[in-house]
């Protein structure tokens, strides 16, 4: 049995309104949108880096040459500070949203 939409014409005015209205809510202040963005840079330098890092254990440990076994000690050293770093940021990040987010409520908002 199929249905077929009442007022489609109507239903979509009403969903375009309310798709600008939520996006003028999440616009917002420009400055917290460039500082979520550079967060997430950061987060995604760190992780590429431990994508490299780990590759290089990896290839280090399949060699079982003494010497690259030895430098996987500071590799791992190093991905376990970027990892610190990783859970550091995200945990900015949080903050930051949750704060932003928190003012943005009390602010009054704009009704057309």
């Amino acid at each position: 049995m199929a249905i077929t939409p009442t007022n489609s014409s109507s239903n979509k005015k009403k969903l375009k309104q309310q798709a600008k209205q939520d996006s003028e809510d999440v616009n917002g202040d420009p400055e917290i949108w460039a500082s979520f963005d550079q967060s997430f840079k950061q987060v995604q330098s760190v992780l590429d880096r431990n994508r490299v890092l780990i590759q290089q254990v990896n290839d280090n440990h399949q060699s079982k040459i003494p010497h690259n076994m030895v430098e996987n000690v500071a590799l791992i050293q190093e991905l376990n500070g970027n990892i610190s770093k990783v859970v550091s940021l995200y945990s900015d990040l949080s903050s930051n949203f949750s704060t932003a987010f928190h003012n943005d409520d009390e602010q009054p908002k704009n009704s057309d």
